[in-house]
């Protein structure tokens, strides 16, 4: 359970004794007559699920949330997401994720994801705002059965551009591994570290901007949406590219800020979502 604490501020209690953020959630969902159903079902902690009533014939949505309010250094949070076969569901937050400065120690972020035969999952967290001297370490294991098919996106902003938040120093550690019946199909990383304002402006890394996002697709169709895609970031404020290869398509944005990267991730999250709207969270 989590616990908040006020302490007084000539406190000298040591680091490890400060409380600490923890949650876990485990979705499990099975096939029941046409549709999908949720099996299991297990939130601690500061982790909470919401699963609202959906219109007839669409999936379950589950929607996380972070009741801390954000993470800090030293904060833990997982979640372990299954789909039995033929299964469906969407999986989305609340709100953006914020961590905060760090007084030691990485907050850790885990998500873990099995897709058996056939089953269907629309991974559609909103972003990740990173705030000066944060220091956050985020991992994403995805474990498809072949036939599977696995919409996923991870994003970052590097403060509140609108509220006049510069991003100076802090320490990311953001990771995807994706197999394929066992075998690895998809490994990525990003690391920044340190003077983050610096690092960001060079051309090689960011080229200036404070917001990115990765979007990965594996479908039998995902070679197929390549021209379509490309076709949308004609008209896309963020810069952006696409490519596709061995039943996968990987697509990358770059932004100024937040506001735009939602401008440019919604319409192609919506068209690889089955061209319908995005979860209402989203729209918030």
């Amino acid at each position: 359970m989590f616990d908040a604490v006020l302490l007084p501020q000539s406190s000298s209690a040591p680091l490890e004794r400060l409380p600490r953020a923890r949650g876990a959630i485990r979705l499990e969902f099975k096939r029941r007559g046409a549709g999908t159903a949720l099996d299991r079902f297990y939130q601690q902690g500061a982790a909470r699920v919401r699963l609202p009533r959906q219109p007839a014939g669409e999936p379950p949505l589950a929607i996380l949330l972070n009741m801390a309010g954000g993470v800090t250094g030293g904060d833990r949070f997982s979640s372990d997401v299954r789909l039995q076969p033929a299964t469906a569901a969407i999986v989305t937050s609340q709100a953006a994720e914020r961590a905060y400065r760090s007084a030691g120690g990485a907050a850790t972020i885990e998500n873990r994801i099995e897709l058996q035969a056939g089953a269907r999952l629309d991974w559609l967290p909103q972003e990740t705002i990173l705030f000066d001297r944060s220091h956050l370490e985020r991992r994403l294991v995805v474990d498809l059965a072949p036939g599977a098919r696995f919409l996923g996106v991870e994003a970052i902003v590097l403060g509140r551009r609108a509220s006049g938040e510069t991003v100076r120093q802090a320490q990311l550690q953001d990771s995807w591994r994706i197999r394929r019946g066992g075998r690895l199909i998809f490994a990525d990383g990003l690391r920044l570290d340190g003077d983050v304002a610096a690092s960001t402006a060079r051309a090689a890394v960011f080229g200036g901007a404070t917001a990115m996002a990765t979007l990965v697709l594996v479908a039998e169709e995902a070679e197929g949406r390549l021209d379509e895609v490309r076709r949308l970031f004609a008209d896309l404020p963020a810069e952006s590219g696409a490519s596709a290869w061995n039943g996968m398509l990987v697509a990358r944005f770059l932004a100024v800020d937040g506001f735009e990267l939602r401008q440019s991730l919604m319409p192609v999250l919506s068209l690889l979502h089955g061209a319908r709207p995005l979860p209402r969270p989203w729209y918030c």
